[in-house]
């Protein structure tokens, strides 16, 4: 097979029916849509696991989250990837990534790029909603309100509203536009500096990592984004009370959906703008000349929730379609547009079926398949997908957060079994008819379903436990210990790693 160039856009949030070639009614992904017409696209690909911290060893290094032990996070040192496979292959390396904390070099996903940009500190977070949420711990007098509030539901309720609104009201003093509201830096910015990048290349192959936030919480899209959207336009002052408000959790579910609709329209116009930087790469690709001789990838590490099932976000609570059904398009040169929807795509074998496809040897420690030969004839296996996590484990800074019981998902085309190991309990789904995961199917119905779904449960924990390697866990562990030792004496990271 021809050796070629391999570019992978990872997208934060993106779920699946958000995309317009997955059928959503709103126009966010012109290009996107565009670009599925000669490509493969998969319409049931699935992470395995959420969020990014669970989802990514799967797509890097094509191992389940929890293949190393619960309390173990990102990429271990050595631990063979797809960035150190094309390394050794001769393939120059670089990844830019958008300030995703838990993609960075202290989790080991620098290993295997010449450069390694993480933009983490490129745009600064808007200080007055720190600064304003800060007061509330500064003020002896708010002290004793709000510990005089407590006594009942009322007050406290009427003091969380008042304190809101005067939150709010100080904030909108700053007067701050939407760029210097964004946490993270937006797709331009990361896309301008990988254009920089392969422009100072001239010739030889290369492997690009592209991972962009703009869909992420906390919702401030550009301004140009909105008007090419020809959406309402939220200023700056209402795009962070939206936030504000959507980030509440002293208010019942029925409040929030009254600005479900303005925060979809938030989150929509991120889309959009991740979809327009896609496509100005691919221009400058075809204008180098890399175009033809390149295989280029776009999905995400995880979907997004608005309430679908009453939560937000996307917390190891649940591993909900929202949360799991993500976009997958794998562009080859010589490829035309295929669907492949006869069974669901897991992207533990993501990085061997790209290696596969760029014509490059895949390493055996890899726990994904190559699909690839599958893929081109339109036969792809029928296997359910899993994806799994630690049930609650929002902070994952703290070891104690991962020492928790597993939440489990197997996802067939049409059958979903979610375990929750916490309570040993189990829940059947048909996607056919339950899209929406409302009603679990009576434990008595399908029993020939449940039943084949447990059993791939079983062996995925069984080779979980034969393919664990303790080396990998105890370098892993030893790289934390030294972080966190390194962090009491200097608590700083740097913007730039190479590896």
């Amino acid at each position: 097979m021809t050796k070629r160039s391999l570019v992978l856009i990872t997208v934060d949030c993106l779920r699946a029916d958000h995309v317009g070639v997955q059928r959503y009614s709103q126009s966010v992904t012109p290009f996107l849509d565009s670009l599925a017409k000669n490509s493969v696209v998969f319409s049931d690909a699935i992470v395995a696991g959420a969020p990014t911290y669970f989802s990514f060893p799967a797509i890097l290094a094509s191992r389940y989250p929890l293949g190393l032990g619960r309390d173990i996070l990102g990429i271990a040192p050595n631990e063979p990837t797809i960035a150190t496979a094309l390394r050794d292959a001769g393939y120059r390396t670089a990844a830019f990534i958008a300030g995703n904390p838990y993609l960075s070099s202290r989790f080991g996903y620098h290993h295997g790029f010449d450069e390694f940009h993480d933009l983490l500190d490129a745009t600064p977070y808007g200080e007055s909603q720190r600064v304003i949420q800060a007061n509330k711990g500064l003020s002896n007098l708010n002290r004793r309100l709000e510990a005089a509030s407590r006594f009942t539901l009322l007050t406290a309720s009427l003091y969380n509203e008042v304190y809101f609104r005067y939150c709010q009201w100080r904030s909108a003093r700053q007067g701050l536009s939407l760029d210097q509201l964004r946490r993270y830096p937006a797709a331009h910015v990361v896309i301008d500096q990988a254009c920089s990048w392969l422009s100072e290349l001239r010739d030889g192959h290369v492997f690009l990592w592209v991972h962009l936030m703009d869909p992420h919480h906390p919702y401030y899209p550009p301004l140009e984004a909105q008007s090419e959207l020809g959406a309402s336009h939220v200023s700056a002052r209402r795009a962070r009370f939206l936030n504000a408000f959507w980030d509440r959790g002293d208010i019942a579910v029925k409040r929030l959906r009254r600005h479900r609709e303005e925060i979809l329209s938030l989150y929509d116009a991120g889309v959009y703008w991740v979809d327009k930087q896609i496509s100005r790469l691919v221009d400058f690709l075809r204008q180098s000349n890399r175009w033809d001789e390149t295989v280029f990838a776009v999905t995400a590490d995880h979907g997004e929730e608005f309430l679908e099932n009453g939560n937000r976000y996307h917390s190891p609570t649940s591993l909900s379609e929202q949360l799991i059904h993500v976009p997958l398009i794998i562009r080859t040169p010589e490829s035309s547009g295929v669907r492949i929807s006869q069974s669901a795509f897991s992207l533990v074998h993501l990085a061997p079926t790209l290696l596969e496809a760029v014509g490059t040897a895949i390493p055996e420690s890899f726990q994904g398949q190559s699909r690839w030969k599958q893929v081109v004839t339109g036969n792809p296996q029928a296997e359910p997908a899993i994806a799994e996590c630690i049930e609650g484990c929002t902070n994952p800074d703290q070891v104690e957060n991962r020492i928790r019981p597993r939440l489990l998902a197997i996802r067939d085309r049409q059958y979903k079994l979610v375990i929750r190991f916490s309570d040993r309990t189990d829940f059947l789904y048909d996607l056919e008819n339950d899209p929406g995961e409302q009603s679990p199917l009576p434990t008595g119905v399908l029993t020939g379903e449940r039943v084949r779904l447990l059993q791939a449960a079983l062996a995925h924990l069984e080779r979980t436990r034969r393919n664990r390697s303790a080396d990998l866990a105890l370098r892993a562990r030893l790289c934390e210990l030294r972080h966190s030792l390194g962090s009491k004496r200097e608590p700083t990271a740097p913007a730039l790693v190479s590896g």
